[in-house]
């Protein structure tokens, strides 16, 4: 199969592998973009009905980066990216509290760092795809079978495929592992927490943002609203739950948990409208011992979900599904291509989702006086020569890929 990375582009061979990927968002339309390339016969299916809106703004840097660096879409992305400037904390009253010079982390990431709406970054990634690639919205897996090299997928339109192998990149709340290797209940460690996000128009609440990043932040509450294009305010949200049961209406629970803050967040609480417009769920890990069984294997949220407190969702989810690819390409059968797969990427995950648990009480203080600490932090981190007061916010960021 050819190498992309030394400039491969040979025509696919003959006898063509098959991959059913379940998941079109950032990791498997990562993973169809280098199986494709390597030669496999590649179909994408995903449960909604199309690709999704703006979501919510993400760091991109680390593994990311580096895999849209091999794949040749940075300057694409370069276009779509948020040039933030800085992020403003305020009080009660929208009084400045902190701010966070977003260049002192360029600098600590030498450059490296992209400000993308999820959404963005899952368009670019689409529109990076040869025709090659079937995607297929509006359906999942209602089954799975394997029967020695050869696994069954039930598809919920009433469809059967039969595929060398089936890749599970459907996210935390995976219908591919559920089916595989049991309920959800068995891998999810939640964090004791509950986030949101969600988008609206409003030219006054704009105009109030004064086109920069703001942020509120109470004990065990965080809130941010930041400006994006087409006269969008995009937003989030971030509270401690120690109930893990996620709210029938979760509009409500946002206004329950937010509106006694004061500023411009009940303005905002105006806009939330329960249903599909709304990002709501756990902040949560999986763990597992295996990401594989027989030729059925998981990638990204699915089975290393790092959390939204690590902020790497999106560039881990790109550098596995990079791995995944390239063991597969240097194996001589697929099951060792699975297995070296893992072994690369396991001990890193571990890593990064420890992070994630460490960093918790930076991003979502639970007294005033860790509030009022993190405030100060930040303030001295502005000052010359401080800058690396910040390096623990992204000391769990590196990239996972520059070795084998």
């Amino acid at each position: 199969m050819p190498n992309i990375e030394n400039g491969g582009g040979d025509q696919p061979q003959a006898n063509q592998q098959r991959v059913l990927i379940c998941g079109a968002g950032i990791a498997g339309l990562t993973l169809a973009w280098w199986l494709d390339r390597d030669g496999w016969d590649v179909t994408l299916i995903e449960k909604a009905a199309g690709l999704r809106e703006e979501g919510y703004m993400i760091d991109f840097l680390g593994s990311g980066y580096d895999v849209a660096k091999r794949m040749g879409i940075l300057p694409r992305l370069k276009e779509v990216e948020y040039p933030i400037a800085e992020i403003i904390d305020v009080d009660s009253n929208g009084n400045t509290v902190s701010t966070i010079d977003y260049e002192l982390f360029r600098r600590l990431k030498d450059g490296e760092l992209l400000s993308l709406m999820r959404g963005d970054l899952e368009r670019v990634l689409y529109e990076s795809l040869s025709d090659d690639v079937e995607i297929r919205y509006g359906l999942t897996v209602d089954e799975v079978g394997q029967n020695g090299r050869e696994v069954t997928v039930d598809l919920t339109d009433g469809t059967k495929e039969q595929v060398d192998l089936l890749v599970g990149a459907d996210g935390i709340h995976s219908r591919v592992r559920e089916l595989t290797f049991g309920e959800e209940e068995k891998y999810r460690r939640y964090l004791g927490y509950q986030t949101a996000a969600y988008i609206f128009e409003d030219d006054a609440f704009r105009r109030k943002l004064d086109g920069g990043f703001r942020d509120i932040t109470v004990e065990n509450r965080t809130a941010g609203f930041y400006p994006i294009r087409d006269g969008k305010v995009a937003t989030w949200f971030a509270h401690d739950a120690p109930d893990e049961k996620l709210p029938a209406a979760p509009c409500d629970e946002l206004r329950r948990t937010f509106g006694d803050i004061g500023w411009i967040v009940p303005d905002a609480l105006d806009h939330c409208s329960d249903g599909d417009s709304i990002y709501y769920d756990q902040v949560a890990q999986i763990e597992m011992d295996h990401w594989s069984r027989g030729r059925v294997t998981l990638v990204g949220d699915a089975c290393y979900a790092v959390s939204l407190l690590a902020g790497q969702g999106a560039s881990m989810a790109m550098g596995g599904a990079y791995v995944l690819a390239r063991k597969l390409r240097e194996a001589s059968v697929i099951e060792e291509g699975l297995a070296e797969y893992e072994a690369k990427m396991k001990p890193e995950i571990e890593k990064k989702q420890a992070y994630g648990r460490r960093t918790a009480s930076f991003l979502i203080p639970p007294t005033k006086w860790h509030v009022k600490m993190r405030d100060a932090v930040l303030n001295l981190s502005q000052l010359p020569g401080l800058y690396w007061l910040l390096r623990p916010v992204v000391a769990g960021t590196d990239s996972v890929i520059s070795t084998k």
